[in-house]
């Protein structure tokens, strides 16, 4: 069950628990209130964004730099992609050697299940992997800091992700990780996924030369 894996990867899961909550007010109007949520992995954080709605649609601000460092989350996000992504997709994990990207993830369409491994050397989390839903019903969006490998599946019929880079797309500078690495144990909820060919020839994380 998805919630399980909630569960697993993200122990304050089964808890609404709110790390940080800010409200900005500028010229005396109230501004977005915004939950920060943590995982198991420093560096890696779930951003539920205020979204108004009424009988026209909803809004939401996707990035204010402002209101993001205030609430600890450094980048200065420099490219943004977007992917079209059929069902049993699978991306990743994917990184950058020498300039290693921040990246701030969201759904806009569909469901994927987003996942982060940390590659930090000295971090004592090292190896270690944490990921969450995201999805055009939730909003969420997920911030990963410089130093993890990042992949995801699609669980909808196809879904668009956009994200944020804080350095641009480097091909010379790329490196990934096979998404089934036995040591890593990610459990993805699509056991027989959709690859490229780049992605089912990537190492495990032990036999990695950086």
């Amino acid at each position: 069950m998805i919630g399980n894996w909630i569960n697993d990867i993200n122990p304050y899961a089964d808890r609404v628990i709110l790390l940080k909550k800010y409200v900005f007010f500028t010229n005396g109007q109230i501004g977005v209130d915004m939950n920060v949520i943590p995982t198991s992995l420093k560096g890696l954080l779930i951003i539920e964004p205020d979204v108004f709605k009424d009988k026209r649609g909803y809004f939401l601000e996707t990035l204010h730099q402002e209101r993001f460092q205030s609430a600890g989350l450094y980048a200065n996000f420099v490219q943004d992609n977007l992917s079209f992504s059929k069902k049993g997709t699978l991306r990743g994990l994917h990184f950058q050697i020498n300039h290693p990207q921040a990246k701030l993830v969201q759904a806009l369409t569909g469901e994927i299940f987003d996942v982060a491994v940390d590659i930090r050397p000295e971090s004592p989390t090292f190896g270690k992997w944490s990921g969450a839903l995201l999805s055009e019903e939730n909003k969420r969006q997920l911030f990963i800091s410089g130093g993890f490998a990042h992949g995801f599946c699609v669980l909808s019929e196809s879904a668009h992700v956009a994200y944020k880079c804080s350095d641009y797309y480097n091909p010379k500078d790329e490196g990934g990780i096979l998404w089934s690495d036995p040591a890593i144990g990610i459990d993805w909820p699509v056991k027989v996924p959709m690859l490229s060919d780049k992605d089912q020839q990537y190492p495990c994380l032990k036999d990695l030369r950086m």
